[in-house]
């Protein structure tokens, strides 16, 4: 039996440089400058069929506070999606979360930043748990995470309901609201929104410029390579969940900060929407693939349609249309693409995987 070599941080990066950089220049610099010129080409339409009411301050800040949560959890969603996984949990964990919050405050007396901020640790940690059981679940026992996520979607949110007898909570202290869900940094800037921006940054700069970032890369790319070299995937995975956990815990937080209240009744969108984004954004459900940035971008887009939808008095109900269209061309052309560059690299093609599920024909992969 072979000894499996000791890993270290060139080991991570030689693994990258030969399994990523040249699909990462073929696919996602050209994608993510495609989903920016889509959002710039709906904003010009919606621009011209209602100039008075599209690019206004008012409407700009709206968007912007509405795509601040889907962004908080489009971060973890990030994460999980690189290494080939999925999340379907993060709204009802969102619930979970807000309405352990917001019993945690309603306790304290519901007044003054300490409650707040204790609050805040309730719903950080309440998420941590539901990531660390997907975790554990996906990468102990082996349970596909499509399978393990959709258990604890309805758990998480069963549970909510317990708690609260479906009975939304609204002791949610005054200072949070205040300056939280409705106060500037300066001028029209949400505080909502520099809090979503500063957690972006920080899952950029975990993603992108540590060691963390660059083993999830590469587990998501090969998780056999990895294992090879000495990583420990299992661990790994363990805290992509926890992440994905942490980022719903806080987004429940926000979430009651912007809405006085928990909405138990609410979020049943919120997986496809955060999901839809991140895919359109140019992170691969195929694993291996995806920035923060190109999220972000692709968070934006259900939240600019369903703005514009309104402000020329198309029905809503269009937005679910219409996202679940740009998902599946999303997908599409994000496997035709895998497709070509590993073919133009002269690299074996291997068998793919989404949410843990095995995609793809064996005979086109080469394997009998």
């Amino acid at each position: 039996m072979s000894t499996p070599m000791k890993t270290s941080s060139q080991d991570i990066q030689d693994m990258i440089k030969s399994e990523q950089v040249s699909i990462i220049q073929r696919i996602t610099r050209v994608q993510a400058l495609q989903i920016v010129l889509v959002l710039l080409t709906i904003s010009i339409i919606f621009s011209i069929m209602a100039p008075d009411a599209f690019l206004t301050v008012f409407n700009l800040r709206s968007i912007m506070m509405n795509t601040a949560i889907f962004a908080v959890l489009g971060v973890g969603a990030t994460f999980v999606i690189i290494t080939a996984g999925i999340d379907l949990s993060i709204g009802s964990v969102l619930i979970f979360s807000s309405v352990i919050s917001a019993m945690v405050m309603g306790n304290l007396g519901a007044s003054g930043w300490t409650t707040s901020l204790i609050g805040l640790g309730a719903a950080i940690l309440s998420g941590a748990a539901w990531g660390w059981l997907n975790g554990v679940l996906v990468a102990k026992a082996k349970v596909p995470p499509f399978i393990v996520t959709l258990g604890t979607m309805g758990a998480a949110l069963g549970l909510a309901q317990v708690l609260t007898g479906g009975i939304d909570l609204y002791e949610i202290p005054t200072e949070m609201v205040d300056t939280i869900g409705f106060g500037n940094l300066f001028g029209e800037l949400p505080n909502l929104v520099v809090l979503a921006a500063v957690v972006c940054l920080l899952g950029g700069v975990l993603l992108h410029m540590t060691r963390f970032g660059l083993t999830t890369y590469a587990v998501g790319s090969n998780p056999e390579a990895c294992r090879r070299v000495g990583v420990k995937v299992d661990r790994h995975l363990i805290w992509i969940y926890i992440i994905s956990g942490v980022t719903a815990g806080l987004a429940g937080w926000m979430s009651i900060a912007f809405f006085q209240q928990t909405s138990i009744g609410g979020n049943s969108m919120t997986p496809l929407t955060v999901i839809a984004g991140v895919v359109i954004g140019g992170t691969s459900l195929f694993g291996g693939i995806g920035t923060i940035f190109g999220s972000v971008i692709g968070l934006l887009i259900p939240v600019v349609l369903q703005s514009g939808f309104i402000i020329i008095g198309v029905e809503s109900y269009w937005q679910g249309v219409v996202i679940g269209i740009f998902l599946i061309a999303a997908v599409y052309i994000d496997g035709k693409r895998r497709e070509r560059a590993v073919r133009g690299s002269g690299r074996k093609p291997r068998r793919l995987q989404v949410g843990g599920v095995q995609v793809g024909s064996t005979e086109k992969e080469g394997i009998k």
